[in-house]
């Protein structure tokens, strides 16, 4: 079957969309637009919840948001920069694997025809004024009209609308309404991803030049990363002078040992910054804990011994004991197959972002 808007699409030798007939309903199905809605609830859902952004913050988020940290010790650690506002600190999240994944699938999704995210200048609804064009993350294409900068509104309606498709399947689900806040309070831990200390976060990027970064194989004029750096630099500006104090050598530090400890014998501790253990080293229970694939043979050897021991508390007739190691033993094999499909992921250089500075190039 082929549209009025089909037609105009093969005159422009575009790509008409795929569809399909749903055979219960007779509806006619569009499959890409289903899957590109899809992709943005999950995009969406998944932000929020491993960054506890907020809702402002999330839209705000753009592709120089991303910088990467590296140690002495050849260690790169992601991290993810959200402006500073009237009402909220400036942060300096290391993102987790999780986080890192659902940006890294943003920003492959955007570079699928071999372009960089498209700059689009976006309406801040609380100071009443356009962006500078600028490529933020949640941005999808919209035919004729081109790129469509999501706002708060419309990640409200995405949410609401999975509630009601989950309540199809999901009775629990009926007449309840998530709000893009109760992320920030869903993960299990309730730790609150608040960052590095800004005076750190600042310091850190004051070194970490944007010129100097690789990859992210976009690639941005200069007047692009200059915009941003007067958007952070103007949104300083009205926050206390006190957060942006120097960095003591004693906070220094600390902060270069908190990525020490949070190493551990499975892989690595994924706790936010300045926090503690919140399970008493119990790290096989802990949701924080990402298992190294590499240590997969000791996840064997534990299960294992836990089986064993299983047994022996059965025989006993300790059926506390038992109920422990049940509990130990579902979050091991949750751990384990999470492991197992990472190690099938093939390694995706995203690199990161950077000027566009070759010879006799306009901007």
């Amino acid at each position: 079957m082929i549209s009025e808007s089909d037609r105009k699409l093969l005159r422009h030798g575009d790509a008409v969309p795929t569809r399909v007939l749903h055979l219960d309903s007779d509806e006619v199905v569009n499959v890409e637009a289903d899957e590109e809605a899809a992709f943005w609830d999950w995009a969406a859902v998944e932000t929020l919840r491993h960054s506890g952004v907020r809702i402002e913050e999330l839209c705000e988020l753009t592709h120089l948001s991303i910088r990467q940290y590296q140690r002495a010790n050849g260690e790169v650690i992601a991290l993810l920069v959200i402006a500073p506002s009237k009402t909220d600190r400036e942060r300096v999240i290391p993102m987790s694997a999780e986080l890192f994944h659902v940006v890294a699938s943003i920003i492959r999704r955007h570079g699928r025809r071999g372009r960089p995210i498209p700059l689009v200048s976006r309406y801040d609804p609380h100071d009443k004024v356009w962006s500078a064009p600028m490529p933020f993350l949640f941005q999808r294409q919209n035919g004729a009209i081109g790129s469509k900068i999501f706002n708060p509104g419309t990640i409200q309606h995405m949410i609401s609308r999975r509630c009601e498709d989950l309540a199809k399947t999901h009775p629990g689900f009926c007449g309840l309404k998530f709000t893009p806040h109760d992320f920030r309070r869903i993960f299990a831990t309730e730790l609150v991803n608040s960052g590095l200390p800004i005076h750190i976060g600042a310091a850190l990027l004051g070194h970490l030049s944007i010129q100097t970064t690789r990859g992210y194989v976009a690639v941005f004029d200069e007047d692009v990363i200059r915009h941003y750096q007067a958007h952070l630099h103007q949104r300083r500006q009205v926050r206390p002078a006190d957060e942006y104090r120097n960095a003591t050598e004693q906070e220094w530090t600390e902060f270069e040992e908190h990525f020490d400890r949070r190493k551990v014998e499975l892989g690595a501790c994924g706790r936010p910054y300045g926090t503690p253990c919140q399970h008493e080293h119990a790290c096989i229970r802990c949701p924080m804990l990402h298992i190294n694939p590499k240590m997969l043979p000791r996840l064997a050897e534990l299960e294992a011994d836990l089986l064993g021991r299983r047994t022996r508390a059965e025989t006993e007739g300790w059926v506390g004991e038992v109920e422990g190691i049940d509990l130990t033993l579902t979050f091991l094999r949750a751990k384990r197959d999470e492991a197992q499909r990472r190690s099938q992921r093939p390694a995706v250089d995203l690199g990161m972002p950077r000027p566009r500075t070759e010879p006799g190039h306009q901007t």
